[in-house]
């Protein structure tokens, strides 16, 4: 039963610093295999990047201050999660295997600005 008002996360958003879109694109799009979204006009006038994949999106936003978030974290569903995984290691980005949770195939990679996200074998 569902008793909440919520059907799914329309995106997520991560931080990234000012003039770093090229590292981000390169990063999610050629890396993760995420396509770039286009942003509307007025947002795009604040720099940043928004990219998805199936259903799931993520915006990066330029911050001023800007700090990696390396606790809180986007954790992702992947179709081909051996594949994706190989894909990552071939780009040299470091891969922290997690066994933490019983039956859960799960590891911890952070982008290039040191933002954690959590990848699900599905």
């Amino acid at each position: 039963m569902n008793n909440g008002f919520f059907s799914a996360i329309d995106h997520v958003q991560l931080a990234m610093p000012s003039g770093a879109e090229d590292r981000a694109r390169t990063f999610y799009a050629s890396v993760l295999g995420m396509t770039e979204v286009p942003k509307p006009a007025e947002l795009a006038k604040r720099g940043g990047c928004w990219f998805e994949s199936g259903v799931v999106q993520l915006h990066l936003g330029v911050e001023a201050e800007f700090r990696p978030a390396r606790k809180a974290h986007p954790a992702l569903r992947c179709v081909d999660y051996d594949g994706l995984v190989s894909r990552i290691r071939e780009a040299g980005v470091e891969i922290k295997d997690d066994d933490s949770i019983p039956g859960v195939r799960r590891c911890h990679i952070f982008d290039p600005f040191g933002n954690r996200i959590e990848l699900i074998q599905e």
